[in-house]
């Protein structure tokens, strides 16, 4: 409860600092001088040595209102006769953060703050983006503001002459800063500034920002949440439990709700969300709907240049190479794209033209092709494969290409790496046909004559026919072909339309910027290429905190830690957070957490196997099973107390304070428990001992006998084989020892692990057989 909250009442008022003038600030965070600190000690200090009389905490800052001593006095250890007993330190929950409220005296408005360092400038205090726009400050004003300076002087001269010069802000901004601690939230609900918010948008990055970036959160406070794509999405903070104008985030289960501010903008997202789904499939006005498509049949569709038609392959036989194959196109036709990207932990996106893993631009023979095969690296760890069909709109295309609507069939089979040598082989040999006897190549189209007609074919060929002597293709020499017909000069790409001569320069020759880095290059392949290996923007699944996050880092200089880890710059800094080790309890970070099990797995597989009593209807170890999976602590009522290898509930109706040194007493007590077990039985239902008369009826085997002269010679062996601690000894065990040696039996038939240690873990979780299997899965090594 926030009356129960130690309090600090220490407050100051500083100058705001030009953003421009420090480093960039995340979140709610602050920075305070260094003065602070010392002052926030002081008035701590005091507070404490005062405690048993005054509860109120007093800051001994000339810049405090409450204001009451000189500082050298409350930090004077000599003052207070339990000096030994306290060190100064800020009062705060266990384990919780310092916080503040700001208020801005200009337009009374008020902020919840988290420091981030006591590094600024003596008087200054510098706030975060978050913190200047809800105290209500324009940076703008900070720029332009001029300590010192006159009223004459300031002055803002604009580009228009006729215009009267604006004076400019002579003083920066000043806001009062107070320490107050605030509850822990347990509810906050945001209401979204605008409609059509899709929650796949932003909710991985809202988790992901309050958890790194938010101390508190303020009632009434605009908290803004950057896009993947660079959008923002705004939402108003509404709502608190505890109630409250602020909260703690921190260390704390907080659920968040989004509602929206009215039904009318309810109305208008859901409208908006519907839409991006549906499109109007097969017709002259909309690209067809993507969806899950198989190795089996072909799908049609179409796609309105400058849209994606988004296909997922969720298997494959991964052992074949995968073809690709989008047909239906007209030869020369630019007007369709195929890109492909395999989805995984460090591919999220789906294919775009300037984020693919995979692309085909040019179109052969009326289709675009793509074999992938099954050694490619980027298809290690693929959960699907992402497909999309890309509509392209150049800016040359003209205006018919720009308005239809072309139509496509998109087939993906696995090819049989034979088949697929066959056929190279076969078109090879065709390639490399030559003509017949009676035949003669033409030396203009190379195309095969006979030779009785080869003067008659030339003239005509050398009269119509004209071959480029770059590709060796043959036009007509008035066809629009040849009158088009182009060579790339930077590269070995030809073609033979403006268009296609359009769409290959805007591709490969035009100078392109990575949106979320300075990465510049002319080619959209490369660009595609730097979006999906090095880009900061990159989208990954973080293996640490589980969220479709942007990889983060710098792609021209990476760090020595990332190059090492194999790991993105997002997942280092976001597994350097700790946890608990589930099998020791040592405290590890997150990252090292893989290392750290593949040490216990190392020692889990030098361990000896526990042993286990020599009764086989028992179920129970000799020394027990401690915490952590030990098996080497003696618990009470086990241990070493017998020379036959019985545990201690077994061996204790054997046992009597006499002095035997040949075993003749304890065999003869041996031989009259089996006496008894073969005569009376135990009388437990569950009994399955074969050395008992209730065991064999449960069993149904016919008794050993009915009388002491029958029964002896049967148990002689047994008595015999006493001292022989590999050999069994049969008794009669409780109910709970009996499931529990079952169940070990059980998962010791799964030929996973060893029975001994079966038995340990049946004795650690009891007949549970998940609890024992995950037991066995921590602590025990399996069969070799």
């Amino acid at each position: 409860m926030e009356g129960e909250l130690p309090q600090l009442r220490w407050s100051a008022t500083y100058a705001v600092a030009d953003p421009a003038n420090v480093k960039s600030i995340p979140g709610d965070k602050i920075l305070l001088p260094q003065s602070a600190l010392e002052e926030q000690l002081s008035a701590a200090t005091a507070a404490s040595s005062s405690s048993r009389t005054q509860p109120t905490h007093i800051s001994r800052s000339r810049n405090n209102p409450y204001f009451a001593s000189s500082r050298s006095d409350a930090i004077n250890p000599e003052s207070d006769p339990n000096a030994d007993s306290w060190t100064p330190q800020l009062p705060s929950r266990k384990g919780g953060p310092l916080t503040f409220r700001l208020v801005n005296p200009a337009n009374g408005n008020t902020v919840h703050a988290g420091i981030q360092e006591f590094s600024a400038e003596e008087g200054d205090v510098a706030l975060s983006p978050y913190l200047l726009d809800a105290l209500g400050i324009d940076p703008k004003e900070l720029s332009a503001a001029q300590d010192g300076a006159s009223p004459e002087d300031a002055v803002d001269l604009t580009d228009d002459a006729d215009a009267e010069p604006k004076p400019k802000p002579t003083t920066r901004p000043q806001i009062t800063v107070h320490a107050k601690l605030l509850p822990k939230g347990t509810y906050v609900r945001l209401r979204p500034l605008e409609a059509g918010y899709d929650p796949g948008d932003w909710k991985s990055l809202l988790e992901r920002q309050l958890r790194e970036s938010y101390t508190t959160l303020t009632k009434g406070a605009l908290l803004s949440v950057k896009g993947v794509k660079g959008e923002m999405f705004r939402f108003l903070i509404d709502k608190f439990m505890p109630e409250g104008d602020g909260i703690c985030v921190v260390d704390t289960d907080l659920e968040v709700d989004i509602e929206a501010l009215n039904e009318e903008q309810a109305r208008e997202t859901v409208r908006q969300i519907m839409a991006k789904s549906q499109k109007a499939p097969g017709t002259a006005a909309g690209s067809s709907i993507g969806h899950e498509i198989n190795i089996w049949k072909a799908v049609e569709g179409q796609v309105v240049p400058g849209e994606y038609v988004d296909y997922e392959l969720p298997s494959w036989d991964r052992s074949q190479p995968l073809q690709i194959e989008l047909s239906g196109l007209q030869d020369d036709d630019d007007a369709v794209n195929l890109l492909v990207s395999p989805k995984s932990a460090r591919q999220r996106a789906h294919p775009r033209d300037t984020e693919h893993v995979f692309g085909v631009f040019a179109t052969t023979n009326g289709s675009k092709t793509l074999l992938l095969q099954p050694t490619n690296a980027e298809l290690d760890g693929a959960e699907e494969l992402l497909i999309s069909v890309h509509g392209y709109s150049g800016s040359h295309s003209d205006s018919d290409a720009a308005n239809s609507t072309p139509h496509f069939t998109l087939r993906v089979q696995s090819m049989a790496a034979e088949s697929n040598a066959g056929k190279d082989d076969a078109t090879d040999q065709a390639g490399e046909q030559a003509g017949g006897a009676d035949e003669e190549q033409c030396s203009n189209c190379h195309q095969w004559v006979p030779k009785r007609t080869m003067v008659l074919h030339e003239s005509f060929c050398r009269r119509n026919n004209i071959a480029c002597p770059q590709c060796s293709g043959v036009f007509k020499k008035d066809s629009s072909e040849w009158q088009h017909h182009w060579h790339c000069p930077h590269d070995d790409s030809h073609g033979s339309s403006e268009a296609s001569k359009a769409k290959h320069d805007d591709i490969f020759h035009t100078d392109r910027q990575c949106p979320n880095c300075p990465f510049q290059t002319n080619s959209i392949p490369d660009l595609a290429r730097h979006r999906t290996s090095v880009c900061p923007g990159k989208i990954i699944l973080c293996q640490f905190c589980h969220l479709e996050v942007p990889q983060e880092g710098d792609p021209f200089n990476p760090s020595a830690e990332t190059l090492l880890s194999g790991l993105s710059a997002h997942e280092v800094a976001d597994g350097a957070r700790t946890a608990d080790c589930h099998l020791c309890g040592k405290i590890v970070r997150l990252r090292d957490m893989t290392t750290h099990l593949k040490h216990h797995e190392l020692d889990k597989a030098q361990r000896t196997k526990p042993p286990i009593c020599r009764n086989p209807n028992c179920g129970r170890t000799l020394n027990g099973v401690g915490r952590g999976g030990a098996v080497s602590g003696t618990q009470m009522g086990q241990g070493p107390g017998n020379d036959l290898g019985l545990c201690s509930l077994c061996f204790s109706p054997l046992y009597v304070q006499l002095h035997d040194p040949e075993g003749k007493a304890l065999r003869r007590r041996i031989e009259r428990r089996y006496l008894s077990q073969l005569l009376q039985g135990c009388g437990k239902k569950w009994c399955a001992n074969e050395w008992c008369k209730t065991g064999r009826a449960n069993l149904g085997l016919e008794p050993k006998g009915s009388n002491t002269q029958t029964i002896l010679p049967q148990i002689k062996p047994l008595l015999v084989a006493v001292p022989n601690a590999a050999e069994p000894m049969f008794f009669c065990v409780d109910e709970t020892n009996h499931k529990r040696r079952n169940l070990a039996e059980m998962l010791a038939a799964e030929n996973v692990w060893e029975l001994e240690w079966c038995v340990a873990a049946c004795e650690a979780e009891g007949v549970d057989p998940d609890k024992a299997r995950e037991w066995l899965r921590n602590w025990a090594p399996t069969r070799s």
